[in-house]
């Protein structure tokens, strides 16, 4: 056996990996071998960022790792991108790529595609890089990718092997099962401690990130026990389910949940990094937390940042919620979903100006779609619905506006999350800026036939950017900016579009759908105001 065709043997039969995304290259030849009869499906993206968003998207929509198979030099600078968005965000992806041979590494002689180190370069977007000397250490280094993505803080990892290695000799393991790993548990006399607190407290808070979204049934159980009011982030969105009487949402970066994060003596803060674009997103360190704070989080470092501590439990966030349901028995009474109720009441997230023409948008896509999974770019639909939408379920919500905060995102995670789960629609949200970064993903659409709803925002420009100008006094420059026409470009692809402009032609467009094929639907926005009588976009006006 070959150390390529091992590589193939151990990601489909010990790891259960069926798909994986990549562009074929010279130096990736050897990885083809073979590949079209393994009964593993191989997706080819149009650019290299593409492959590590869809890798991204596969991932977080079912929970198992994204691999990528990815080329020496311009293919592992172009995932670069790709790979801070999946590590800011705890996203299990496996980057494997070539490299030039063994006795040229480091040596500058202008080879192929040839990096002085990419290890160094990809180090900062990886939880760790591996250069593969050895190819009977193959399914060691693969061992501790996984253990990365099972059992601690996941995120992606990059393993490169030197093209001379590809079709060397290696002696193939005796026993082709994972090995079991399970992930930390927490201290049981820490879990007395935190309970004990949460008995006591009068006016309890709990926050939920998205380390907590394997295990919604206990995070949903823990918060009824405890009463407490309840903020998810955008990546633990329908953690609770839909309406959850004392789910906040993500509204933590809003006057009236800041207030109640203010006013809470405890606060119970699991499988979250407290950061910044989930908890300050108006960008003015207005979060704050008076009371004692018990942190639970299978990262130990992230315990200690951004907010001080009481309390902190290193573990994984599903055994640690499952410990604290067996010492809270009884449902506790501390007027929970009243408060709640007056935060949400008071928010008025319906009638806030900005958010206005996204909720017949939002409303219209639950109805026509009630069980899809939502993929965002930095766009406004996607920020209006971090607000808004509530679901059933985790993992049928995310974008590309927390954490690295990258444009281009939408559209090639949306095509990831269809590949993952095929039984469902799946919608994109996507800007007639932020698509342009990733536009020939269309084309992968069409290849693979993956019924993505692609939901296009055209707002002329970057509005986010163009409003914040306006607000700081800058004069506009390089926002205005000249887009093509979609719906050509979609048809020249072989994609079906349509343009709408209110509600009911959006439902309509919504029900005539080709059933096993893309479909881009582009919503002028200065259209839809006009139709539901509401200003025009802030952003389009002169200032």
């Amino acid at each position: 056996m070959t150390c390529a065709e091992l590589l193939l043997r151990l990601l489909r039969d010990r790891y259960g990996i069926d798909t994986l995304f990549g562009i074929p290259g010279v130096h990736t030849v050897e990885l083809y071998r073979g590949l079209s009869h393994s009964g593993v499906r191989h997706v080819t993206p149009r650019h290299e960022q593409g492959a590590g968003f869809m890798a991204d998207g596969y991932a977080r929509a079912t929970g198992k790792p994204g691999v990528c198979l990815i080329i020496t030099g311009p293919g592992m600078t172009n995932i670069t991108t790709a790979m801070g968005q999946a590590l800011a965000d705890s996203v299990p992806m496996l980057v494997i790529s070539s490299v030039n041979r063994r006795d040229t590494l480091g040596r500058g002689q202008g080879r192929l595609h040839e990096l002085e180190s990419q290890s160094n370069l990809v180090g900062n977007v990886a939880r760790f890089s591996h250069t593969l000397l050895d190819p009977d250490g193959l399914p060691e280094v693969l061992a501790r990718a996984f253990a990365i993505f099972q059992g601690a803080r996941p995120g992606p990892v990059h393993i490169e092997i030197p093209i001379d290695l590809f079709d060397a000799p290696v002696t193939p393991p005796t026993h082709w099962p994972a090995p079991q790993l399970h992930p930390a548990a927490p201290d049981p006399a820490g879990l007395d401690v935190a309970a004990e607190w949460l008995h006591a407290a009068e006016r309890p808070l709990v926050l939920l990130g998205g380390g907590c979204v394997a295990a919604p049934e206990a995070a949903r159980e823990l918060v009824t026990r405890l009463d407490a009011p309840t903020a998810t982030t955008v990546n633990a969105k329908g953690l609770l389910g839909d309406a959850h009487p004392l789910d906040l949402g993500a509204t933590t970066g809003l006057p009236a949940v800041r207030e109640l994060a203010r006013e809470a003596d405890v606060i119970l803060a699991v499988g979250t990094e407290l950061g910044e674009t989930d908890y300050d997103v108006v960008f003015d360190d207005g979060f704050t937390l008076n009371g004692r704070l018990i942190r639970i989080d299978v990262d130990a470092q992230q315990l200690v940042r951004n907010q001080s501590l009481a309390l902190g439990l290193v573990s994984d966030a599903a055994r640690a919620l499952e410990g604290l349901l067996s010492r809270v028995p009884d449902t506790l009474a501390r007027d929970g979903v009243v408060r709640a109720t007056a935060a949400r009441k008071a928010l008025a997230l319906h009638q806030e100006p900005l958010l206005a023409p996204f909720v017949p948008l939002c409303a219209t896509l639950r109805e026509a779609l009630p069980d899809a999974v939502w993929v965002g770019d930095s766009t406004a639909p996607a920020y209006a619905a971090n607000h808004l939408l509530s679901l059933p379920a985790p993992r049928r919500f995310f974008n590309a506006s927390t954490g690295y905060g990258t444009l281009g995102y939408g559209l090639p995670a949306a095509l990831g999350a269809q590949l993952g789960k095929p039984e469902q629609p799946v919608i994109g949200l996507v800007g007639d800026g932020g698509v342009m970064f990733s536009l020939a993903e269309l084309a992968t659409a069409v290849e693979e036939r993956l019924p993505v709803v692609i939901l296009l925002w055209h707002n002329h420009g970057y509005e986010e950017i163009r409003r914040y100008m306006d607000e700081h006094g800058v004069e506009r420059l390089g926002v205005d900016i000249q887009a093509p026409d979609f719906q050509t470009l979609a048809q020249g692809f072989g994609c079906a579009a349509t343009r709408v402009s209110s509600p009911a032609e959006l439902g309509q467009a919504l029900r005539e759908r080709p059933p096993q094929a893309p479909y881009l639907v582009e919503i002028d926005a200065a259209a839809w105001c006009r139709q539901l009588e509401l200003p025009p976009p802030a952003a389009q006006e002169a200032p």
